[in-house]
């Protein structure tokens, strides 16, 4: 029988931990299938995060470095000033990148590193329980906010504070060749999110600088929901505060 479809050869044949609905999976087949279709299996290191996640190095089939919590920009950065001609990238989550990795990432990205970040952003604290997250929507409901985030209190006063949209933020930086944000809700997005991060390792192996893609995921498991309703809730209300899109590109032609 003709074989029209199988695993990719990225991916090592690990069973994956991640939860039923989770989307990670989905990023992970993507990062896998974009790298091998640019001929990089062997000549790629990628970076894995504290966070649901941090397994990363069991599934793909490259070498692989574990990083201290929000660090992985750091390492990735070191990764590649030494081994300038390997594909390097990190795979991040929202906790990681966007709370205690905050500083790692500006400072990449604005340096310009010749990295490409994987950001998987699920809008809450997914391996340890459900607690609000930097990326967490207003009104939206988690472990350390039972009745939602709520930004201000009826007096004024701070109580949770905004959201945080990190593509928005890092697009006003200088070093950055190429930010985009994608998500996972159906085929004709993942063929999307496919595309973009295809292009960013492209422009990381042209030497273009610092390359961003942002993947809006669904957290079943700490939505307290179902998969089919955790897609609906990226589509219809995570893309009102994060809309879709690419935020900067410099180009094919620039240098």
């Amino acid at each position: 029988m003709e074989t029209v479809y199988k695993k990719s050869e990225m991916l090592t044949d690990a069973t994956m931990h991640y939860c039923p609905g989770c989307t990670h999976g989905i990023a992970h087949k993507l990062i896998a299938e974009s790298i091998v279709e640019l001929g990089l299996m062997d000549n790629c290191i990628g970076v894995a995060p504290v966070g649901c996640a941090v397994f990363a190095y069991n599934y793909f089939n490259c070498d692989m470095q574990e990083a201290a919590h929000g660090r992985a920009p750091a390492v990735a950065s070191a990764i590649k000033r030494v081994h300038k001609d390997v594909a390097v990238f990190s795979y991040q989550g929202d906790g990681d990148l966007a709370s205690i990795g905050m500083a790692e990432i500006v400072h990449a990205a604005t340096r310009g590193e010749n990295i490409t970040v994987i950001f998987i952003n699920n809008a809450i604290y997914g391996m340890t329980g459900g607690q609000m997250a930097p990326t967490t929507l207003e009104g939206q409901k988690a472990t350390t906010c039972i009745y939602g985030r709520q930004v201000r209190s009826e007096n004024g006063e701070v109580i949770n504070g905004n959201p945080v949209r990190v593509s928005e933020l890092l697009a006003t930086l200088d070093g950055p060749a190429y930010i985009e944000r994608v998500m996972l809700t159906d085929p004709a997005n993942v063929m999307k999110a496919k595309k973009a991060i295809k292009k960013a390792f492209e422009y990381q192996m042209a030497k273009k600088g610092f390359t961003f893609i942002e993947v809006m995921s669904g957290c079943p498991t700490n939505w307290y929901t179902s998969p089919v309703d955790a897609l609906n809730f990226v589509k219809t209300q995570m893309t009102k505060k994060y809309p879709l899109g690419v935020f900067k590109d410099i180009g094919v032609e620039a240098k």
